[in-house]
């Protein structure tokens, strides 16, 4: 199967380019939630954020708030941006090529980004800690192998 990212990153599928050097790639979205919605795309193919190398998110995370910025100092009149990285389909990942939204908000936009997230509680706070410490200290064992 084909990927689009890869696709347009090679010049064989159309976008409208926002920045590009030799790693990365902003287009805006195809189907934007605002005016300006962008998407920073890593030149090199990963999937997901757990396939991606850290150093890479890092240089995403860059761009995308350099685009913030410049939707907050633009035409757009962006007041503030949400940044967003979907992460696997239940995440709502569509494209399966990381990356990151830039999404520029106005104040009394009528977006809503967490619809249906009126309940937000964990049934065990300690828990869900203990689980993710012990997870984090496996992938740090792992790394110094």
């Amino acid at each position: 199967m084909s990927c689009v990212f890869c696709a347009i990153v090679g010049g064989e599928a159309p976008a409208i380019r926002i920045h590009e050097d030799d790693e990365y790639l902003a287009i805006l979205d195809i189907r934007p939630f605002t005016r300006g919605h962008t998407l920073v795309i890593p030149k090199r193919h990963t999937v997901d954020l757990t396939d991606t190398p850290p150093e890479i998110v890092a240089g995403m995370a860059t761009l995308g708030q350099r685009i913030a910025k410049a939707a907050r100092n633009s035409g757009l009149h962006a007041d503030g941006n949400n940044i967003a990285i979907n992460d696997g389909k239940p995440a709502f990942q569509s494209v399966f090529h990381i990356h990151l939204h830039v999404v520029p908000r106005r104040q009394g936009d009528k977006l809503s980004f967490a619809k249906g997230m009126v309940l937000r509680r964990d049934p065990d706070r300690e828990e869900s800690g203990r689980v993710l410490r012990e997870a984090l200290a496996k992938i740090d064992a792992g790394d110094k192998d």
